[in-house]
């Protein structure tokens, strides 16, 4: 016993030591997507690959593995902290130790120089100047799955980065029980005979400064401490917890669409509450790190549109939204509220309203994994896109910035990610309906800017939790039901 404990005690040295490495690399990787200079691309790009190197270093280095197996065939492992610790750190340790040093050089640098690619391409709207980066990107990644393994598609071996225990087949399913309810839904909305929404209000002029304020006093109403975080402006929003004491959100801003910001705001600032609500005391270690990126995925959403886009969040936070935005003052907070929810079809994933989102994660799971498997050319990707995206939509993007260059996910190699987004909005909706249960009296205190309660709420649930439990696992505990799409059906039947 003694020996499983000096075991376990260096394993979480080690761990935490790695942290800190991953840590002064979100750093980096914050300040490549805020204000690294075009020159210093490439040597960012070593930078990383240094770090990554180490990282890998370290998990592989054969102490590490005695370590884990004095402690596995301990009774200390009888400890749920303890076997939650232990499980991560051998999952960790099984899949880099499959993974060549070399290749995990290659791939930071790649994606490093790929991102500013991506970039340029982007702002000129010409997929071809980023072509050649993703067919190297693909290759890497291929050759990643090569390394990893798996029993029957290697887009699992891409979404175990993400979403631990989750597989292909699986996420189709609920994905495609998701799909066939949500076609009705939106074709119900489309055919319902309403006043037109005001829309082009929200195409009204307003200014940086004020769309900055204004977002600024709602998320930190929500509880996001400036003390230990910042706001900064991106080409993709993201938000960068470099520890639960400096977490960094970021967006983009649209001088005439608010909600632009203003939705990524409150959805970076649902992901940063996450950050800052993990244990302090147990800081690059699992029980110091979040769930999996769908339940990470699940707290912005949350926020965002469960909270964010209902009536009772803006009669408390529509007055105020008069006095930063005057354009405003023409309508009424029911009208407002309305607007908010307001179901159109669109191209841009990131603006899209909460019935139309999941058909865009549904498009990309689908593409990505044709892309992963050689099925779908590089060279071949927009015309794709823009052949799935009129099947879905019924209208084509009007340009590739528009359509297969929106996202920056692909650039860093991020394949398998996508599916979280979907996954993180049924976790949100069932989240969501245990609180208003647990909450007494959620909705009126909303309304009346207190969101304390369920902030809290959400920490003792799920944030504290680190990686205790897997995600399906954790809602069930915290909701008493599996994971399951009917929630959000439910969430979103109510809107129609």
């Amino acid at each position: 016993m003694d020996n499983a404990n000096q075991s376990y005690d260096k394993l979480l040295g080690a761990v935490r030591t790695l942290g800190l490495w991953t840590s002064v690399d979100a750093v980096l990787g914050w300040d490549e997507s805020t204000y690294l200079p075009e020159g210093g691309v490439a040597l960012r790009g070593e930078q990383k690959a240094l770090i990554a190197s180490t990282v890998h270093a370290g998990i592989t280095n054969p102490q590490f593995g005695q370590w884990l197996i004095a402690v596995e065939e301990s009774k200390l492992i009888d400890e749920p902290m303890v076997a939650a610790n232990v499980r991560e750190c051998r999952r960790a340790y099984d899949r880099f130790t499959k993974l060549p040093a070399d290749l995990v050089h290659r791939l930071a640098v790649a994606g490093t120089s790929s991102r500013e690619a991506w970039i340029e391409a982007r702002k000129r709207s010409d997929f071809s100047h980023f072509r050649p980066h993703l067919e190297k990107i693909l290759e890497l990644k291929r050759e990643e799955c090569r390394h990893l393994g798996f029993e029957i598609n290697p887009y699992d071996a891409m979404m175990a980065n993400y979403e631990p225990g989750a597989e292909t087949s699986k996420v189709a399913a609920v994905l495609g029980a998701l799909k066939k309810e949500l076609v009705p839904l939106i074709e119900r909305v489309k055919n319902t005979k309403r006043p037109p929404a005001s829309v082009e209000l929200l195409k009204s002029a307003m200014s940086e400064a004020a769309q900055f304020a204004f977002g600024k006093e709602a998320v930190e109403a929500m509880g996001f401490d400036l003390k230990y975080g910042r706001i900064d402006t991106t080409t993709h929003p993201f938000c960068s917890g470099f520890g639960p004491k400096d977490v960094r959100i970021t967006t983009r801003y649209d001088l005439n669409y608010f909600p632009s910001s203003f939705f990524s705001l409150l959805h970076e600032a649902g992901h940063g509450l996450y950050e800052q609500g993990l244990e302090d005391k147990y800081f690059g270690l699992p029980m110091g790190k979040a769930c999996s990126m769908a339940v990470h995925e699940s707290q912005s959403r949350l926020w965002e549109n469960l909270v964010g886009r209902g009536k009772p969040f803006w009669e408390y936070f529509f007055p105020k939204a008069q006095v930063y935005l005057p354009a405003l003052r023409k309508v009424d907070c029911a009208e407002f509220v309305r607007l908010m929810n307001h179901v159109e079809l669109s191209p841009i994933r990131v603006e899209a309203d909460e019935m139309t989102y999941n058909l865009h994660i549904i498009l990309r799971f689908e593409l990505e994994q044709k892309l992963l498997l050689g099925e779908l050319k590089v060279a071949d990707l927009p015309a794709a896109w823009n052949e799935k995206f009129k099947s879905m939509f019924g209208f084509t993007p009007k340009n590739d910035a528009e359509g297969c260059l929106q996202d920056v996910h692909w650039c860093t190699g991020d394949f398998g990610y996508f599916p979280t987004y979907a996954l993180g909005n049924m976790y949100a909706a069932q989240f969501f309906e245990a609180a208003h249960r647990e909450i007494p009296d959620l909705d009126g205190q909303l309304s009346k800017g207190q969101f304390k309660p369920l902030r809290e709420w959400l920490r003792e649930k799920i944030h504290k939790k680190g990686q205790l439990l897997m995600a399906e696992d954790l809602c069930q505990e915290v909701t008493g039901k599996p994971f399951s799409h009917e929630a959000l059906v439910r969430h979103l039947t109510k809107k129609c």
